[in-house]
């Protein structure tokens, strides 16, 4: 999680990590087995002979059967802590289905057999060959909600009769011009907070961990400031929903389709009302990259 200092935009990370608190659903609905290819990402420092650490998690979506799209910030080296290993569960409900969440700790360490998808980094700061947590090549040289984009590499393959599908090229430029913007809704789908408070009452924070899913509409795209061309703002509100902290890296996918506009990012307050940012991935240089693992937008 890059920490730069902006009052207006808090990091969506991980719920009860050590960096701060994350994020996911509010308002919304049981998944209900809709998304099987969106996952609950929990990362890892340290290594085999010391152990390893849990640090934070994130949401992400299979993109193909080997890779598993997130955000930059989740796959990112941070305050000198190097993620050196992931592990990715797709239940709908973790909770009470996978090995057991300590609260305020992380995932309980159970066997490897309750860790069938992850990747892992000999040395992630070396081109070794051993690199499986990947953050956007441009992600350092820039502030960090600019190219908001990770990937782990899975181990194995993770076969599934349906993935998350890449947008094409600039697909979401058209939104700017189209008319009646409330119209125009996407579904987001994570894992984490249902609801949180100012941190006074941060006791009555819901954080099961079960798969969610919101239906956001569009509120901002090209605009200049922050948001930019690289992220879209979307609703966080009662009446759709939207997302909260542990969402991070999520999808958000167009309409009620499986072809992603990008990956939440960013919110605007602690109670994770009012407007959500998601980092969109229908730009040239991560198309382009995500290409680098072989995945492709479907021909038009």
């Amino acid at each position: 999680m890059k920490k730069i200092v902006i009052a207006w935009i808090l990091t969506l990370t991980l719920v009860f990590s050590i960096v701060g608190v994350a994020s996911a659903i509010t308002d919304g609905e049981l998944d209900d087995g809709r998304h099987p290819y969106v996952g609950i990402l929990a990362i890892f420092s340290g290594n085999e002979d010391d152990g390893y650490e849990y640090e934070w998690r994130c949401s992400g979506t299979m993109i193909s059967p080997t890779i598993f799209l997130t955000a930059g910030h989740c796959t990112e080296i941070w305050n000198d802590i190097v993620p050196t290993k992931a592990h990715i569960w797709f239940d709908d409900d973790v909770e009470s289905n996978s090995c057991p969440y300590i609260d305020g700790v992380g995932y309980e360490e159970c066997g490897d057999d309750q860790f069938p998808w992850g990747g892992w980094n000999e040395d992630f700061r070396t081109a070794t060959g051993h690199e499986k947590l990947l953050t956007h090549p441009d992600y350092y040289d820039y502030p960090w909600f600019m190219k908001d984009l990770g990937v782990v590499v899975l181990d194995e393959a993770y076969d599934l009769d349906e993935y998350g599908v890449l947008p094409q090229l600039d697909q979401l430029d058209s939104m700017k011009t189209k008319r009646g913007k409330q119209d125009v809704t996407f579904t987001a789908v994570g894992y984490g907070l249902q609801k949180s408070f100012p941190d006074a009452a941060s006791w009555k924070e819901v954080a099961e961990k079960v798969r969610m899913v919101s239906y956001p509409k569009l509120n901002q795209i090209n605009a200049p400031g922050f948001t930019g061309d690289f992220s879209l703002l979307l609703s966080n509100n009662t009446a759709t929903g939207g997302t909260c902290f542990g969402d991070s890296g999520g999808p958000n996918f167009i309409g009620k389709s499986n072809v992603l506009a990008g990956v939440t990012s960013f919110g605007m307050n602690p109670t994770c009302a009012g407007t959500g940012g998601v980092y969109r991935v229908d730009r040239a240089d991560d198309l382009d990259w995500l290409a680098t693992f072989g995945v492709y937008p479907p021909t038009p």
